[in-house]
């Protein structure tokens, strides 16, 4: 009897070893796959980040030789410092390096893009740059050259030793001592770099225009990697989960987020996006292509955008600025709640001028900040804050406001959109104590985004 059986389960038992071997085999390539796109994403950051910041290095050049009575030129060369930094800006939120002490160079990076934005808003024919701007110039310049300097040598050491993003996240995950490796390594001493640069004077409105979010702000329960990629897979329209691949960044930690990324039709690399871990919130999203065409004009882009916010759950947004690059339109939205616009609720939608397609999300801010409010009623009236303004001042309309002044205070204010010296402007009025928390030009563009 014992015979006959044996004769029976062995081959059962048989297939069931090959079964689970081939189980495991699956198993193990699957998270082979998800561990290589991680890799190739992080890798591809890197070296973007390498190459914007050589391009910031020439660009802040380039600003510097233009003539000093070519204020027009400034602007230009401003302009382009600010996207070139807020693209190596991006790039760094890419990087595994949550865990790492990277904040004197993202702080540094944040101050030299809101430097170049707010000195390309002011009319720079009535209010040139001073000499201690000037100064501040020069000084990142030299300093560009230095970071750009050290992060081509990691980026020689990382292809000439083939070193892995995947063992830094590792490292800085397990807090192992010493963290031995050359990435590591590397960020720091440009971080030390960056901390010991005295010579840069950035003005105090400059300076606290940087916020860090702490996980800590955020509700809801931590969410599994199956329940990020339902959510990934309902977001993008894609009818299997399985199609769509998570890696876990920084597990039991309090920067503990989910990097996914999902297949796309007519494009090389996908959708790529970050998710939190505690309440499953996208961050980002973003699939490139090449847009060789403008057909859509400002207020299509917007439109389009708001619609997809409103089918995606972000209810109740205006469209509060506009800017566009490479026929990409870049729009910025704010939520609006009982006729105030809550600026600290914003995000940012992406949209090809070719052909309508909404190509990213950016909306860190809105997740970190979005939440019930009980706003004070203000205490001055629309009349009195009316009379701080400027008596030459042509109003076009107004509305309430919720804004972060320069102490990062959030504070309830009077928003005034019109006219004077030939440009239209945005101006703030402290609903409590009519200070003048804020002014902002409108290029043509954010005027049309704007109009309804």
């Amino acid at each position: 009897m014992y015979k006959r059986l044996s004769i029976v389960m062995f081959p059962i038992l048989v297939v069931a070893l090959i079964g689970a071997g081939f189980w495991g085999y699956l198993e193990h390539q699957e998270k082979n796959s998800i561990l290589i796109k991680a890799e190739n994403q992080y890798q591809r950051a890197f070296h973007d980040l390498s190459y914007h910041v050589d391009r910031l290095h020439n660009e802040l050049g380039n600003t510097l030789a233009v003539n000093s009575m070519s204020q027009d030129a400034y602007k230009k060369g401003l302009i382009n410092v600010w996207r070139i930094t807020s693209q190596a800006q991006n790039e760094i939120s890419q990087l595994p390096l949550t865990l790492l002490p990277f904040n004197k160079t993202e702080s540094f990076l944040a101050n030299l893009s809101n430097f170049s934005y707010r000195a390309a808003l002011r009319d720079l024919n009535k209010q040139p740059l001073s000499q201690e701007e000037m100064g501040t110039l020069n000084a990142l310049y030299t300093h560009a050259q230095e970071i750009s300097t050290d992060l081509r040598g990691m980026q020689s050491k990382v292809l000439e030793k083939n070193l892995r993003w995947m063992d830094v996240e590792t490292a800085l995950a397990t807090r192992k001592e010493p963290l031995d490796n050359a990435i590591i390594d590397g960020f720091q001493t440009v971080d030390k770099k960056v901390g010991d640069y005295s010579d840069v004077k950035w003005s105090p409105s400059v300076m606290n225009a940087h916020q860090k979010y702490d996980v800590k702000m955020l509700s809801g329960n931590d969410v599994t990697v199956d329940e990020i990629k339902q959510k990934a897979a309902q977001f993008f329209g894609l009818q299997d989960a399985n199609a769509v691949q998570a890696v876990e960044n920084g597990p039991g930690t309090e920067y503990h987020s989910f990097s996914v990324s999902a297949p796309k039709e007519h494009t090389a690399d996908g959708i790529h996006a970050d998710y939190t871990a505690k309440g499953g919130q996208m961050l980002w999203f973003s699939t490139s292509r090449d847009v060789n065409e403008k057909k859509l004009d400002v207020r299509r882009a917007r439109d389009i955008a708001s619609e997809f916010l409103d089918a995606h759950g972000y209810k109740n947004m205006a469209a509060v600025s506009y800017d566009e690059y490479n026929n990409i339109a870049n729009i910025t939205f704010a939520s609006r709640d009982h006729d105030v616009i809550n600026y600290l609720d914003k995000l940012a939608v992406k949209v090809a001028l070719d052909n309508g397609e909404v190509t990213g999300l950016q909306a860190t801010d809105y997740v970190f900040n979005h939440k019930d409010r009980q706003t004070a009623a203000p205490k001055l009236t629309i009349e009195e804050a009316r009379k701080v303004l400027n008596p030459n001042f042509k109003t076009n309309s107004e509305a309430m406001a919720l804004i972060r002044n320069e102490n990062q205070d959030e504070v309830l204010c009077y928003q005034f959109t019109g006219q004077i010296n030939g440009g239209v402007y945005r101006i703030y009025i402290n609903a409590e104590n009519g200070v003048e928390e804020k002014i902002e030009r409108l290029g043509t563009a954010e005027q049309q985004v704007n109009q309804t």
